[in-house]
């Protein structure tokens, strides 16, 4: 197998999960598209140039999470809204699903960028605080500090303390 090969393969089985990992950075879907495919260049850059990385997919979402944090550090996002968004279908009980998900987004926004890394990585991902701690290059008492500050701000939106719940046994 080639290293093209090798590479279409890593996209095609783990692509899902990084667009996951990405919206879940970003916020919306068109900018989390372009995350994934900027990480994606970047590896396929270094893949060509070293070789078939040894954990492909911890390398990508490390690049993703660098490629994140620089994108806002930017001063200019490139877009300016001219007017309101028009309002929303009304939801009922049956979409108490998508309303859970409005509310982890919105909660989500509210995190500086790194806390929001952490999060992601960490509950999303499903990383260990080490492997965590490996993607942000930081000290695993760090991802635990900031994983802990950023579950304290969540439970103070609005809307987030019912879904962050949920799951737990009273």
């Amino acid at each position: 197998m080639t290293d093209r090969d090798e590479f279409t393969a890593f996209v095609d089985s783990s692509s899902r999960d990084l667009l996951r990992a990405a919206w879940l950075l970003t916020g919306d879907w068109p900018t989390a598209e372009d995350l994934v495919q900027s990480a994606l260049t970047a590896t396929w850059r270094h893949w060509q140039e070293n070789g078939p990385v040894n954990y492909p997919e911890a390398y990508v979402r490390r690049v993703m999470v660098t490629t994140f944090l620089r994108w806002k550090k930017r001063r200019w996002g490139g877009e300016i809204a001219t007017e309101p968004l028009p309002e929303g279908p009304a939801r009922d009980d049956l979409f108490a699903q998508v309303d859970a998900h409005d509310a982890l987004h919105a909660a989500l926004s509210v995190l500086p960028p790194k806390q929001r890394a952490i999060v992601v990585l960490r509950y999303f991902a499903d990383l260990t605080e080490a492997q965590t701690a490996a993607v942000m290059q930081c000290a695993v008492g760090t991802v635990k500090s900031q994983s802990a500050k950023a579950l304290a701000r969540l439970h103070d939106v609005p809307g987030l303390a019912g879904v962050l719940t949920e799951g737990r046994a009273s």
